[in-house]
């Protein structure tokens, strides 16, 4: 059903005004649930002792919310950019995605890169952020303070066919990209392809940074593509009223109802106001055009 929704919206002339489908951006939020977060243990810098669960949406920059998952509160949304990218089954060709801060890390960048996709998050903080560069590589004197170290590109050339196999199984299906990801990172010693996966992405996080720092329109797309993932919650935020707004579903099953059921919703008010914006402004330039003298 979702499918159809973005696939009817995406074919108003009026959606392609706000974008033309090859950019999104994604971005976790909180839903309260019933009872005490002291008792379950869930507490959290941001939400103190206040339970509940987030849900991480993709939103395209026609407005349409493509694909929506649920995760823990405390769990870091960076596992998760991809899923909504590999596994949202529409027409859409996504190519560049934004995201905030929490959505970035190294190995993002890197398994991003891979698969083909240009990652843009709006990184907090960018003053204290590092380049890393090549050995061999020459770093003019106005970026030399913000180099932090090198690359190593022989650990990177002695994983490659690992990075290239990872790729592969996640753009597949095979694989969930943010299971792999959070397998990576839960090894007890550094694991030789997670380290070659965050070299790539120094690398490539080094290029987005300088191309962040010189490019205003890269900056203004991003903050396009975030604030149209603002407009998306504060719409799902206005329409989750059913029962005082709180989530009461203790199971993962039952909570990833909730949350598609809440994308389906929005989804279709989103189709239904611009399908009828759209009738609105025809309306308006055909009573033009008739009232024009000949």
């Amino acid at each position: 059903m979702l499918f159809r929704l973005i696939e009817a919206h995406r074919a108003l002339p009026l959606a392609r005004v706000w974008g033309d489908g090859t950019t999104s951006s994604s971005d976790g939020q909180f839903f309260r649930a019933g009872g005490r977060g002291e008792a379950l243990g869930d507490v959290n810098a941001r939400h103190g002792n206040e339970p509940g669960v987030a849900f991480y949406t993709h939103v395209s920059d026609q407005f349409g919310p493509f694909h929506t998952k649920v995760i823990a509160a405390t769990a870091s949304e960076a596992p998760h950019v991809l899923d909504g990218l590999l596994q949202h089954g529409t027409g859409l060709r996504i190519i560049e995605h934004y995201t905030d801060t929490g959505g970035a890390t190294d190995q993002v960048f890197g398994l991003l890169a891979l698969l083909g996709f240009r990652f843009a998050p709006r990184l907090r903080d960018l003053k204290d952020r590092r380049l890393y560069t090549f050995r061999v590589q020459a770093v003019p004197d106005v970026l030399a303070s913000m180099v932090g170290g090198n690359v190593d590109a022989d650990h990177v050339r002695a994983h490659w066919d690992e990075a290239l196999r990872l790729a592969v199984s996640v753009g597949a299906g095979h694989a969930s990209a943010s299971g792999m990801l959070r397998r990576l990172a839960a090894y007890p010693r550094q694991n030789g392809l997670a380290v070659a996966l965050r070299e790539i992405g120094r690398v490539e996080r080094s290029l987005f940074t300088l191309d962040w720092l010189r490019s205003g329109e890269l900056r203004r797309r991003a903050n396009a593509g975030l604030n149209k993932g603002e407009a998306h919650n504060a719409l799902a935020r206005a329409v989750f009223f059913h029962r005082l707004g709180e989530l009461r579903d203790r199971s993962f099953e039952n909570q990833a109802f909730r949350a598609s059921g809440l994308n389906l919703l929005v989804a279709a008010i989103i189709l239904w106001n611009t399908r009828y914006l759209q009738a609105a402004f025809d309306a308006l330039a055909a009573g033009a055009s008739r009232s024009r003298p000949t």
